[in-house]
């Protein structure tokens, strides 16, 4: 059951005070996975994952049926700086698209047995323009935490999140930036597919934004000032996941921007979380080291909208369905030596 989300602080004490996994459930889940017809470790990084969701789905032989995607869309106002090679009516037509069917992502979850839903935020209310004043007020930083926080369906079993937001590797490397320190220059890509030029203004906004919001205070007030709605909303989902013990999948640079900002308000918060896939964003591989995720897959995929990480589900679908499925040495009546 989720507590109401009456202040930022709410908040914080919901994410600071989460359960664990379900430690007998992952002790079943590795006693059954010793007794399975295969050599020990021969399902590699396969046994691991089923065990991970095994614990946190409290289920010793758990099933994947019921895996949810939700895509969140946010305009930012930064975008007024020209960080990106596409105008801010792209995120709008974008939903159209993703509402109708059309967009990578659609045919992703359902080729994952997913059920997707896509919230638009405030798009024709873009954020405020970060290197002149916080993104977000508190009151709107919560509103769209409540918005991630309610879109997750109780019953899901799985979880991937994702985003469309014009310009939106420009906050995501502020908030990289704000929270693991370094230059700017070390959290800024192309994104989209800037130029030169646009990549050098793009690495000023980030530098400009960082140095006048940096030191704000916890991941939460990073977020704030230098995040946008879609990534807030993505942070509330995850967070919302971790309350409910569902496992989620990170999708690419800005997810995992957006769940580094979890990380950084209370210890253990991404648990539950693993990389879906390492992005083609140059900083999302350090962003991963940072966060000690070992990404999935890697597959040169740079467009957001969840898809790396619902391509991903039918990774740790085969992992449960192989822990659960097989037969133990002892129903095959096969030697085990």
């Amino acid at each position: 059951m989720l507590p109401e989300l009456n202040d930022l602080n709410t908040f914080r004490d919901a994410l600071r005070n989460v359960p664990g996994p379900d430690e007998a459930a992952k002790q079943g889940a590795a006693d059954r996975n010793k007794q399975l017809t295969k050599p020990p470790g021969a399902l590699g990084r396969l046994e691991d994952l089923a065990i991970w969701y095994a614990g946190w789905r409290g289920d010793a032989r758990p099933q994947i049926e019921a895996p949810q995607v939700i895509v969140f869309a946010g305009n930012h106002g930064v975008t007024a700086q020209g960080v990106s090679a596409f105008p801010p009516e792209v995120t709008v037509q974008m939903v159209m698209n993703f509402e109708h069917g059309g967009a990578a992502i659609n045919q992703l979850a359902k080729a994952a047995g997913a059920n997707m839903t896509v919230h638009a935020l405030d798009l024709d209310r873009p954020t405020a323009d970060f290197t002149k004043a916080p993104a977000m007020s508190e009151a709107e930083l919560l509103a769209t935490l409540q918005t991630g926080w309610s879109a997750v369906d109780p019953t899901a079993d799985l979880l991937v999140v994702g985003e469309m937001g014009i310009g939106n590797t420009t906050p995501a490397a502020a908030i990289a930036c704000a929270l693991f320190g370094g230059e700017a220059a070390d959290w800024t890509g192309r994104g989209t597919g800037v130029d030169d030029a646009g990549l050098a203004n793009k690495t000023r906004v980030v530098a400009e934004g960082v140095a006048l919001h940096g030191a704000s205070g916890d991941g939460l007030e990073i977020l704030r000032c230098l995040g946008g709605r879609e990534i807030a909303a993505m942070a509330g989902a995850i967070a919302a996941a971790r309350v409910l013990r569902i496992p989620v999948i990170l999708d690419g640079f800005i997810c995992t921007a957006a769940a580094a900002c979890l990380d950084r308000l209370a210890p253990g918060a991404l648990d539950h979380a693993v990389a879906g896939h390492q992005s083609a964003e140059g900083a999302h591989a350090a962003m991963l080291t940072k966060l000690d995720k070992a990404p999935l897959l890697s597959l040169g995929l740079r467009l957001g909208e969840g898809s790396g990480a619902a391509l991903a589900i039918n990774i740790l679908k085969s992992a449960v369905a192989c822990h659960s499925g097989m037969a133990t040495f002892a129903e095959a009546g096969v030697s085990d030596g």
